[in-house]
């Protein structure tokens, strides 16, 4: 198990140094990262606010139990048959403090919807700073090349003028000594 740890600690270093050489790659994996937060968030906003709404349909379906059980109570006092009216209060009871308890629920799955959307608007928040930062960074890029090519291009211009200069220098001696030998093979021709 060393050696694997070793092997993972050293490509986790590595990682770390070709993104610290190249940041603008960094900048793309934290855009990266944020996009997943960003859905990952997006998701569980979703999904409480299904679980905020089957709160809500077990709230209301517990409150007209609550309603249909009283309205039973309120019947057999009527009748004064006290043996339904205790049992009837007993399960009117218990659907309050399931109702309560529901309700409870549903606030703490509307708070977690809050903290979820502020979390969201963070997120959005920072993957807009980090989008602007590698938008900086890919036009300082941008610049750098082009600077680099002109610095290239600015050579190849003088190394192309004075290689053209050099050809014309080189043909001038070519035609001189092309000259200087006919001329020597007159008078070589005119001692003969």
């Amino acid at each position: 198990m060393g050696l694997f740890d070793d092997f993972s600690r050293f490509l986790e270093n590595r990682l770390e140094e070709f993104l610290r050489n190249n940041p603008h790659l960094e900048l793309e994996a934290l855009l990266e990262q944020l996009r997943q937060q960003e859905e990952d968030t997006l998701k569980l906003i979703a999904d409480l606010q299904v679980q905020e709404k089957r709160s809500q349909e077990q709230i209301l379906s517990t409150a007209q139990e609550i309603q249909k059980w009283h309205i039973r109570v309120e019947k057999a006092k009527a009748a004064k048959r006290q043996d339904l009216v205790a049992a009837a209060s007993q399960r009117e009871a218990a659907l309050l403090r399931e109702g309560n308890q529901l309700w409870g629920q549903m606030q703490g799955v509307k708070e977690r919807i809050t903290q979820a959307k502020e979390l969201l608007r963070k997120i959005q928040q920072r993957r807009q700073e980090v989008q602007a930062k590698a938008a900086e960074a890919q036009t300082a890029r941008a610049k750098a090349q082009q600077a680099q090519r002109l610095e290239t291009s600015g050579w190849w211009n003088a190394a192309s003028s004075y290689s053209s200069g050099y050809d014309d220098l080189e043909e001038k001696f070519r035609r001189w000594e092309t000259e200087d030998e006919l001329e020597q093979m007159k008078r070589n021709m005119g001692k003969s």
